[in-house]
């Protein structure tokens, strides 16, 4: 305390708090709901209006909400619920778990992984999913159209609407031809869909009871639910196959 600030009576000034994670990127709330999932859908397929409430809910970020009562994302706000995805997506890390992270990076520890992506606050452009077809995958993944039509012919790659494959098949070509190298054949991964296709099923069978309330609240609950239950069963899937395959030397 100065000699000033004793003389007034003031006590002296704490240390300021840190800006919260993300630094240096703004604030300033001009996205609407429609512009944040056009940044985020094509890298979060499933993110949907539902799931960015839910995150909400959860307090995982604090949109803006004008005097109609709608909701206004920043910059800043998108890439916090970027790295809740990615978190959820790749490390399998529950809400409670990412939540902390969040709080320790608001009061000053380094995020990790790379430096959050400037989201454009005007608003993204128009952004259309992909249709993919056998021929547009093949190009994507290095492959040829006929590894990709057999792979949909053996049932491992589904397709919908005549010719059309889903967001996820490029990333299913890709591990099929590194198999490939190896002489696991595409007819050789149809018990391996199968047994996805198994716990899909059972997935849906934890998700019934909120589906049915057709409640945007039970809804977004029902797709944590299931997002959740499915990385936990494909971890455990990998674990085990994990285990077995090194002790068989």
């Amino acid at each position: 305390m100065t000699a000033a600030q004793a003389a007034h009576g003031e006590e002296p000034a704490g240390p300021e708090a840190p800006e919260p994670w993300p630094r240096g990127i703004s604030r300033q709330a001009t996205m609407r709901i429609s512009d944040v999932l056009g940044q985020l859908g094509p890298e979060f397929p499933s993110v949907s209006h539902s799931k960015l409430r839910f995150l909400e809910d959860q307090g995982l970020i604090d949109p803006v909400r004008t005097s109609s009562g709608y909701r206004q994302y920043s910059p800043a706000d998108v890439e916090r619920l970027r790295f809740v995805l990615t978190e959820q997506r790749d490390s399998y890390l529950p809400l409670k778990v990412i939540k902390e992270r969040l709080a320790e990076m608001d009061a000053g520890e380094p995020a990790p992984g790379p430096a959050p992506r400037l989201a454009d606050p005007a608003g993204a452009p128009e952004v259309t999913r992909r249709r993919w077809t056998a021929e547009s995958v093949a190009e994507a993944t290095g492959t040829t159209p006929e590894f990709v039509h057999e792979l949909v012919s053996a049932g491992v790659l589904p397709s919908s609407s005549g010719s059309r494959l889903d967001s996820g098949a490029p990333d299913v070509v890709r591990i099929a031809a590194r198999l490939a190298e190896h002489g696991i054949e595409p007819r050789h991964l149809r018990s391996l869909r199968a047994s996805a296709d198994r716990h899909v099923g059972l997935v849906d069978q934890l998700v019934a009871p909120y589906r049915s309330q057709q409640t945007p609240s039970a809804r977004a609950q029902g797709a944590e639910l299931a997002a959740e239950v499915g990385e936990l069963l494909a971890r455990l899937h990998s674990t085990w196959v994990r285990q077995g395959s090194g002790d068989l030397v």
